[in-house]
């Protein structure tokens, strides 16, 4: 019996231990009129990441980095044409594992980015 209890608990613990079974990192990005932050953002490459983005403006923005999701394996959330939508007060979470690269990301909603809405993705 004590075997048998001494192996339930190992299995418990490896199973814990499991990075298959890790929960992903996350990053809040947060949105306004007219910037992101974190600037820039940092990744792990090959680490899963759950990125949260905040919009804490009463307008639409985006976060447009086609490059960035391209090359990243995107498991939740909704990415169209390399971006994010982003409604008036409304946050959207997408999960993925990023690939290694510094990429740009920027609102393309007119005049946002030359109104600073632009940022870096670095991902070592």
């Amino acid at each position: 019996m004590r075997f048998i209890r001494s192996l339930a608990a190992a299995g418990a613990a490896l199973a814990l231990a499991s990075p298959a079974l890790a929960q992903p990192r996350q990053v809040v990005v947060e949105v306004w009129s007219f910037g992101f932050a974190p600037r820039p953002i940092h990744l792990a490459a090959g680490q899963p990441v759950t990125l949260t983005f905040v919009n804490r403006s009463g307008s639409s923005h985006d976060f447009t980095a086609p490059a960035f999701f391209g090359r990243s394996a995107i498991s939740a959330g909704a990415v169209e044409d390399g971006e994010v939508e982003l409604r008036p007060h409304e946050t959207v979470s997408v999960t993925l594992t990023p690939a290694r690269g510094t990429y740009s990301a920027h609102c393309s909603h007119f005049l946002h980015k030359q109104m600073g809405m632009s940022n870096q993705i670095i991902v070592d």
